[in-house]
């Protein structure tokens, strides 16, 4: 472990430098006091030039603490993140105007691939998280005089009521800055010392979305299109927030998109916006809801029928009945595993033999991230490292680490991956629905069908990712 690797910087100490300022001098804060200003600096500079020139520019007494060079790329990798063009991009100053800022902190979440932009206030600071790759990352923090008009710049362009501070509030704002252009969901959350705003980042663009990249086995993707082949029934897809069901589906979407198919989709959020596809947003505020849309849609005349997720009883009979009308259905549901979608079907108080005559296939579904190919290396491993109840398909006696490096933003890991566990509901799979027997294994172990947790350990034991990442999936096993 290096020194750079035992370096923590508070976070207020981030906003003494901007950017530019940390990249072009190569410097990094260490402390601040009242009349001086500790930097971190290469141990190949002329220290007395280098704190004579950023006394001028601080206005301060500057000490310097020289440290070898690539401790230095490290942490600027780690606390000064360029975007994924590679520049280090402007600034964010705070004392500039506010829809200046906006507009920054929003190409700057863009540029970094970011899903999200937090924006937060405590009592003792206000702060901009974004979450890259699944993790929340501390970008930016802002002084409390400007929190207020950021978080009504915000409302604003959201179309929300920036004089109600008590109440829950979500809006949609579609950005538009230079060659950017995209929609953005806006959720305003009322807390202890003031409104936490979170904004949501679609992605407009469904020309890269492929069911063929997205991560299934050979298997698995003959599997699902199979059930999606069909010219009626229920494809659902399950798995937690965040773990890509929403992206799967479009691909589902442009692969069934035909000049010859009318589809029609609810969704809250629209995401993506497919051309040919009759996309509706869902307005719960007047009524506009998924049952109330299921209703409608099955007048419209549907081939296929997009539920963006069935949360309550009523969505499922609306979805059940839309299935037993001649539709395919596609929907996402909130379970665990990919069988666990039939208890909770049933657990909705839909027919057990309902269930097993429209089910074609169910899905779960988990985002794994990739460990970074230029500075990934390699160590023994113990199989102490599973959980007690997992038992390895194979043995591995070398697995892959997660270093850090400038590509990766010193993470060890770069873009995710989607991990699947495909079951098709042929004949009798639908009868043990309908007698309720949950304990299925052997029947899929005879078909070949490949749980998470196998699916996950492949990508290990490839070295693809790290135990860490999978730790979690094997406790499906």
């Amino acid at each position: 472990m290096g020194i750079s690797d035992e370096i923590t910087l508070a976070s207020e100490l981030l906003h003494l430098l901007s950017k530019d300022q940390a990249w072009h001098y190569r410097i990094v804060p260490k402390t601040k006091q009242a009349d001086a200003l500790t930097l971190y600096c290469e141990d190949s500079v002329d220290e007395n030039s280098l704190s004579a020139e950023l006394e001028i520019l601080f206005g301060h007494s500057v000490l310097l603490v020289p440290i070898a060079g690539e401790h230095i790329s490290r942490l600027l990798s780690k606390y000064y993140l360029k975007d994924s063009a590679g520049e280090s991009g402007a600034s964010l100053t705070l004392s500039q105007d506010t829809d200046d800022l906006l507009i920054k902190l929003i190409q700057e979440a863009k540029n970094l691939k970011s899903s999200d932009i937090h924006i937060e206030r405590y009592e003792n600071k206000c702060r901009v998280r974004i979450r890259i790759d699944g993790l929340m990352v501390e970008r930016h923090l802002l002084k409390a005089e400007e929190y207020p008009a950021l978080i009504n710049k915000v409302k604003i362009i959201a179309n929300l009521d920036i004089a109600e501070k008590r109440l829950p509030q979500d809006g949609r704002i579609n950005f538009r800055h230079n060659n950017h252009q995209f929609d953005i969901r806006a959720s305003v959350l009322p807390t202890l010392y003031g409104e936490k705003v979170v904004l949501r980042l679609l992605n407009n663009d469904a020309t890269d979305i492929d069911l063929n990249s997205l991560g299934f086995s050979e298997l698995d993707l003959e599997n699902y299109l199979q059930g999606i082949k069909k010219p009626n029934g229920i494809v659902l897809i399950s798995g937690p927030t965040g773990s890509g069901k929403t992206t799967t589906l479009y691909a589902t979407l442009k692969l069934l998109n035909k000049e010859t198919r009318n589809i029609v989709t609810i969704e809250d959020p629209v995401e993506y916006t497919l051309e040919g596809i009759n996309q509706v947003q869902l307005k719960e505020a007047i009524g506009l809801n998924f049952p109330a849309a299921l209703r409608t849609f099955l007048r419209q005349d549907p081939d296929v029928i997009m539920v963006g997720e069935i949360r309550d009883t009523d969505t499922a009979n609306m979805a059940i009945r839309a299935a037993l009308t001649g539709h395919l259905v596609l929907s996402t549901i909130h379970t665990n595993s990919a069988w666990g979608t039939v208890s909770r079907l049933i657990d909705m108080h839909i027919p057990s033999f309902l269930v097993a005559n429209t089910l074609n296939t169910t899905v779960a579904q988990r985002l794994v991230r990739l460990l970074c190919p230029n500075c990934k290396s390699t160590g023994p491993f113990s199989d102490a490292a599973y959980p007690k109840q997992f038992k390895p398909y194979k043995p591995v006696s070398t697995h892959h680490i997660a270093r850090g490096c400038e590509h990766c933003h010193y993470t060890g890991y770069k873009g995710r991956k989607a991990v699947y566990e495909v079951i098709p509901i042929d004949q009798e799979l639908a009868i043990e629905i309908k007698n309720g027997n949950a304990y299925i294994q052997q029947l899929l172990e005879e078909r070949g069908i490949r749980t998470l947790a196998q699916n996950a350990f492949d990508l290990f034991s490839e070295g693809l990712t790290t135990i860490e990442e999978i730790y979690p999936l094997l406790f499906n096993y």
